[in-house]
């Protein structure tokens, strides 16, 4: 009986190149991975920062568009117990650009957490629409 060998193949030198060692290839997906985390949590906290004060909460409860110059909006704001607000107001014509903008500063009355106003902003065009874009600590 002959016996064979399994014997791994030979290339023949410079022909394919040098062999790689396994660990390289591992590392860099997993540096990678890490990178693309810390990158996605320091997001996440920049976002929060900017969009993520829950304790100025508003609302929209109505709106009325008095004139081709005008529309009236009536909404709710939550605030902490004694502080006031700084509210930005838009008024929408039907295409969805904006017709109209204001600032407002609502205060509560006594103790109260809940704030429902109703302010006019004034418009170039006939709006469709009012909106609150947010609200945030009155300065």
């Amino acid at each position: 009986m002959s016996e064979t060998r399994a014997t791994a193949p030979v290339f023949p030198p410079g022909r394919y190149g040098r062999r790689r060692d396994g660990r390289r290839r591992r590392l860099v997906p997993i540096l990678f991975a890490i990178l693309v985390v810390l990158a996605t949590a320091a997001l996440t906290v920049r976002l929060y920062q900017q969009y993520g004060d829950t304790d100025y909460d508003a609302r929209i409860v109505r709106w009325t568009d008095d004139s081709d110059t005008r529309i009236t909006i009536g909404f709710t704001v939550r605030v902490p117990a004694g502080a006031s607000a700084s509210c930005v107001l838009t008024a929408q014509a039907y295409d969805g650009a904006e017709v109209g903008r204001r600032v407002v500063t609502v205060t509560p009355h006594g103790g109260d957490t809940q704030i429902t106003a109703s302010e006019t902003v004034e418009t170039s065009a006939r709006a469709a629409a009012g909106k609150v874009l947010r609200c945030r600590p009155a300065e």
